[in-house]
């Protein structure tokens, strides 16, 4: 960022505004992109963006109004409106139902540190060995289609109340779908990366090849219960959706699967008779997120009056027991339970379960193996009943192998459901769900075995 620095801007967000007590939170993000179909690199770039978020505090005769409002900016005459539409919003405000004081503090060591970059080099090793890719899978009449991005974000949050606040996200992903030239089938393969250290192009296309070779053989099945082996992407898929409808004041307010019956929540109720984790932690290794709140709006988990909170490792599920739900200061008031915030990661493990999923495999006699799930939705919020499809790669396993791929199905099932209902589990592994890891790239999560995943109907989607 050239000119003006993102901590002026915070700084002059702060100065300007004219409501009781202001927050400002300045994004600074750059991005490098590669796609490619057909075996030839298509486009490529590298972006930066300036996000300014301003959010002030008015204090009106009923209690405290909030305004937020967010737009790119990169000049103080650009954040003079920003914070001029936040105070005007702010007067206008009704009282805030999780009005709170602002965390205090001051600037953290690092305040006046530049912001974290990119560039195209960090495919510097990924990139010739994509060319390498392309060049086998011409040789072999396959066609690879795929797009990976890398972006750095850094947050710098100011207070009113003297908190100064940065922190630097790498994040990373990529994926990459094989099909043969006369598109009869497919297969993905896909993953998070801070860095693409280790991220090896020709491994990816080793792994698609044996999945299409897997589809050489194709057997139609009907809908119905099998023994199912979900690998890690698909149980992100899955388990992220839990963790997002976690909110403790829906679960109180009687609304959701984590709602006792009766009233309250159920937390301290027993979700599983195996030793399950799943816990958030912004200092898993591999996996590092943001240690403070930072948002720009209120809503059923998040409080704008949190902003700087300090995050730290949460237990949601305790060796099969529900011990937390997403509380902001507003819905722990309400439920008696302790602040629990948002973490942007999730993982998820169970005690003394070892192996990969080909070992999952391996013990199955007769039963499908997933590749990913899309397009999924919510049917029922007090089960969780999500539905969906699968897709890119649904195999059918007999006595411990692989023989061939089925057809795609639509799938009824709750994660919560499937937390009691498992039967197997293989070590905890970095995945990327399909669905949601666009936005929420932060997982870990074992592969598991479901003895009656319910495919309800099946899809024509190929």
């Amino acid at each position: 960022m050239t000119g003006i620095s993102p901590q002026e801007l915070v700084e002059h967000a702060l100065g300007s505004s004219r409501s009781d007590h202001c927050v400002a939170i300045v994004h600074d993000s750059m991005s490098a992109n590669l796609r490619w179909a057909n075996n030839t690199l298509t486009t490529n770039g590298v972006m930066h963006e300036v996000t300014v978020t301003v959010v002030a505090l008015h204090g009106i005769r009923e209690g405290m109004a909030a305004g937020s409002v967010s737009a790119t900016a990169a000049s103080t005459e650009q954040v003079d409106r920003i914070v001029g539409a936040a105070d005007a919003a702010a007067r206008a405000g009704s009282p805030a139902e999780d009005a709170a004081d602002l965390p205090t503090g001051e600037a953290a060591g690092d305040w006046y540190d530049p912001s974290g970059e990119t560039s195209i080099d960090v495919y510097a090793d990924f990139a010739p060995a994509l060319g390498e890719a392309f060049r086998r899978a011409d040789a072999e009449s396959r066609l690879l289609y795929g797009f990976v991005d890398h972006d750095v974000t850094t947050t710098y949050l100011g207070t009113s109340t003297g908190l100064r606040l940065r922190h630097v996200q790498p994040t990373g992903h990529y994926g990459c779908t094989a099909k043969p030239t006369d598109l009869s089938t497919s297969a993905w393969v896909g993953g998070a990366t801070r860095d693409f250290v280790g991220v090896d192009a020709q491994a990816l296309d080793a792994e698609l090849v044996q999945r299409l070779s897997w589809a050489s053989r194709r057997v139609d099945l009907p809908a119905g219960r099998y023994d199912t082996v979900l690998p890690p992407t698909a149980v992100s898929d899955l388990m992220i959706y839990a963790y997002w409808s976690a909110s403790a004041r829906s679960a109180h307010d009687g609304q959701t699967v984590f709602s006792r019956r009766g009233g309250g929540t159920r937390i301290g109720e027993r979700l599983s008779d195996q030793p399950l984790q799943m816990i958030s932690d912004p200092t898993y290794d591999g996996l590092q997120a943001a240690p403070f709140v930072s948002t720009g709006s209120s809503n059923e988990i998040e409080s704008v009056f949190d902003n700087g909170l300090p995050l730290g490792r949460t237990h949601w599920v305790r060796n099969g027991v529900l011990t937390a739900l997403l509380q902001n200061r507003y819905s722990a008031r309400l439920t008696g339970q302790p602040v629990t915030p948002y973490v942007d990661n999730l993982v998820v493990s169970v005690d003394g379960a070892t192996g990969s999923t080909s070992d999952l495999v391996a013990g199955v006699e007769r039963g499908l193996l997933l590749t990913c799930l899309w397009y999924i939705r919510e049917v029922d919020p007090q089960t969780l009943l999500l539905t969906g499809l699968t897709r890119d790669g649904v195999y059918l396993v007999e006595n411990g192998e692989v023989t061939g791929a089925v057809n795609n199905f639509r799938f009824n099932e709750s994660p919560v459901d499937l937390m009691r209902r498992f039967t197997q589990a293989s070590a905890t592994v970095p995945s990327f769900s399909r669905e949601w890891g666009d936005s929420f790239p932060r997982t870990a999560t074992p592969a598991l075995r479901v003895p009656d995943f319910n495919m309800s109907t099946v899809s024509l989607a190929t």
